[in-house]
């Protein structure tokens, strides 16, 4: 008995000394530096198609109003791009997508808005079929995207079909159209503001319906994640006696799953889905210097800080993208003395 024992010992501590190495590697956020633009500025959005090429938008709030702001990532090195029409008039950028091989983003140029298409032959523009007041967001997939946002008759949905455009019609009691997001053509989902409270529409193809999802009461709506799998994550916040707390809505396929992270009352529009599966978004950070991350892994929230920063005194991170095998963060840093700057902050690569 006492050699077997011996034995089993012995494999332990081969094992442990074979996993504890790569088990103990933990990777660290690392501080990218970005050119500097006119501060202060609005990060809108952060997308990437893989560790060698992501996008940046937002705008510069410049003395004659706002400057569109975009910035490319080369896998090495961020870089600002003025190429793109309209880069030298006011406006703003905001949602960017990956459709096939070209890169979409959402313009709105002198009050009007438009797509801005780049493919390996350079820049081209979708004009929207007419002007709306109000841009609320933008989604984008091979065959299909949307822009909503309102006009003096009230909400509008457009779609674009690669073609043409469309104006697309929302359920009864549907008041506000506040975001939108897109997994194919026939699978869209957008989070309303309507008669009865926020609800979730979903379109199918052929029409916008009430996809009744159950949301917690006296609840908003910050984002939807939709993931190839099917999976759909929700998050948003709940009011209670006047106090809001972040809750997370999962379905997996078959049922709808609420929890309540440990996150506060952090807005979860930045939340994305982690090369290492788990959901990670920024945080509101208790340290002046430095940036926080939430990482949420089924039941368990773990926490982890960017690069301490000499001097600073607010550090937001903004979006938040999958780059391959490691996580890129935008966001603006303030540095004791000068106005809000541009930063960019990675985690593993």
């Amino acid at each position: 008995m006492n050699g077997l024992r011996a034995v089993i010992v012995c494999l332990v501590i081969a094992c442990a000394a074979v996993v504890s190495p790569a088990a103990a590697v933990t990777p660290n956020w690392s501080a990218l530096p970005v050119p500097a633009a006119a501060p202060p500025m609005t990060v809108s959005d952060l997308a990437a198609r893989g560790p060698g090429e992501a996008w940046a938008t937002g705008y510069e709030h410049a003395a004659d109003g706002l400057r569109p702001m975009l910035y490319r990532w080369d896998g090495t090195a961020w870089s600002r791009d003025t190429t793109f029409p309209g880069a030298g008039e006011p406006g703003r950028l905001g949602k960017v997508q990956f459709v096939g091989q070209e890169v979409w983003i959402f313009h709105e140029r002198v009050g009007a808005g438009e797509i801005l298409r780049r493919s390996a032959g350079g820049w081209n523009v979708v004009p929207l079929p007419q002007t709306l007041s109000v841009h609320q967001d933008f989604a984008a997939v091979p065959g299909a995207a949307w822009v909503v946002g309102e006009d003096d008759t009230g909400v509008k949905v457009l779609h674009y079909d690669g073609s043409g455009w469309t104006t697309q019609s929302t359920p009864d009691g549907v008041l506000y159209l506040m975001g939108i997001t897109a997994r194919t053509a026939t699978d869209a989902w957008a989070w309303a503001d309507t008669s009865t409270g926020t609800t979730i529409l979903r379109w199918d193809g052929t029409v916008w319906r009430d996809a009744n999802v159950s949301l917690p009461p006296n609840s908003n709506v910050h984002t939807i994640v939709l993931e190839p799998s099917g999976r759909v994550t929700i998050g948003g916040s709940q009011y209670t006696d006047g106090v809001a707390r972040t809750y997370l809505m999962t379905f997996n396929g078959h049922a709808w799953r609420t929890t309540y992270p440990p996150l506060g009352d952090t807005y979860t529009e930045a939340m994305v889905r982690g090369p290492d599966g788990a959901l990670w978004l920024p945080v509101r950070s208790d340290r002046a210097f430095q940036s926080k991350y939430a990482r949420l892994d089924g039941p368990r929230t773990t926490f982890s800080y960017g690069p301490e920063r000499t001097n600073a005194i607010d550090v937001k991170p903004r979006a938040l993208a999958k780059a391959g095998f490691s996580l890129l963060s935008f966001g603006t840093v303030e540095i004791y003395g000068s106005k809000p700057n541009l930063m960019s902050e990675r985690l593993g690569g």
